[in-house]
């Protein structure tokens, strides 16, 4: 199991740098008067954490809210 968890991360690994090396071109991304131009591979690769980071704290979140919760009783 341990060897077949290796070679997924490799594979993922893989993946994610023949992406970054077919996406080089400029992107400019605008929200309200900010303005950023970076390389479309960063820009995903950005977004992607981003993801992360908020669907891990949306899960944390809930996961306190349901343990804090206090059955009503009837």
């Amino acid at each position: 199991m341990r060897y077949l968890y290796i070679v997924l991360v490799a594979a993922f690994i893989f993946l994610v740098v023949a992406f970054m090396a077919q996406n080089l071109q400029n992107a400019t991304v605008s929200f309200l008067s900010w303005s950023l131009t970076l390389p479309v591979s960063i820009i995903a690769l950005l977004c992607y954490g981003l993801g992360m980071l908020t669907g891990g704290f949306l899960l944390a979140c809930l996961r306190s809210w349901v343990r804090g919760a206090v059955p009503t009783s009837r």
